[in-house]
């Protein structure tokens, strides 16, 4: 830990990473949001941003069954739950005539209500108010290596599934005929997705995190020409988003994930005007 502080002193010697919160959270950010960025490409690409934000409220009801049943921690019943909702989600999408947009829209609301619920069950709900805007600044060591290990987990799976994930996203009936396994594929991307939005909430927020899903997937696709260009803008468009935001915040005293969502929203306007001027 020690070594870590130290480098970032001498590779950054500014003054607001004079703070070991601030370079924890620095730290983090670095590490969150090239998870963002990697994976907001085949959100948009496959256009699940509603099925990103449905994760989150799935997550928070995953919260609130680990604190009042307290069979497991909260933050272990969270990641849990958030798996079984994404394939839950999943299999019906794939085994039902009803519309994709109408399963997440009730498997979304009925998440949050019955989150909210159980939270607060007993007056108990303000301890976990956090968990709606996100503190990353509250973060520790130890879960910054855990983030680390999980970024390296979703590098390795993307290195493995990329290419078919891909070809579904351009052509669901081509990728069957090459016999790809198109219920599989979505079942481990969506565990990928539920994993990194079940680890991120308490840091990044319930309110903001489908954001950061979308945006930085968004912005790449207005920008790029090829599918190496489109994951640099992405994950290089998140991480500026997330360590200007995490600076930004720090000078003006106000919420860390709301700043950096702002930040990466500006991007995507910018990206937005440059491909009417590229079509132009």
């Amino acid at each position: 830990m020690d070594l870590v502080y130290n480098l970032l002193d001498v590779v950054l010697p500014v003054g607001w990473l004079q703070f070991d919160f601030m370079k924890n959270a620095f730290l983090a950010i670095s590490l969150i949001t090239p998870l963002f960025g990697l994976l907001s490409t085949m959100v948009v690409s496959n256009r699940m941003a509603f099925f990103s934000d449905s994760l989150g409220h799935g997550a928070f009801t995953g919260l609130a069954i680990g604190a009042v049943a307290g069979i497991v921690s909260p933050e272990d019943s969270l990641v849990l739950f958030s798996i079984i909702f994404a394939l839950l989600i999943t299999w019906i999408k794939n085994h039902s005539s009803i519309s994709t947009d109408t399963v997440i829209g009730v498997f979304s609301s009925t998440g949050i209500a019955v989150g909210l619920m159980m939270m607060s069950y007993g007056g108990g709900f303000n301890k976990f108010t956090g968990y709606l805007i996100g503190d990353v600044l509250s973060i520790t060591f130890d879960e910054i290596t855990a983030l680390f290990m999980v970024l390296v987990l979703v590098i390795a799976l993307w290195s493995l599934i990329f290419n078919r994930l891909l070809i579904m996203s351009v052509n669901v009936p081509f990728a069957r005929s090459r016999g790809m396994n198109i219920m599989l594929l979505e079942s481990v991307f969506a565990i990928a997705v539920a994993v990194v939005v079940a680890i991120s909430i308490q840091w990044v927020g319930l309110l903001i995190i489908n954001s950061l899903l979308v945006l930085p997937g968004a912005t790449a696709r207005n920008v790029s020409n090829s599918i190496k260009q489109y994951h640099a803008v992405s994950v290089g468009s998140a991480m500026v988003s997330g360590i200007a935001g995490l600076v930004l915040a720090y000078h003006l005293n106000m919420a860390v994930g709301a700043t950096v969502v702002v930040i990466a929203a500006g991007l995507f306007f910018i990206s937005m005007l440059l491909k009417q001027r590229l079509v132009c």
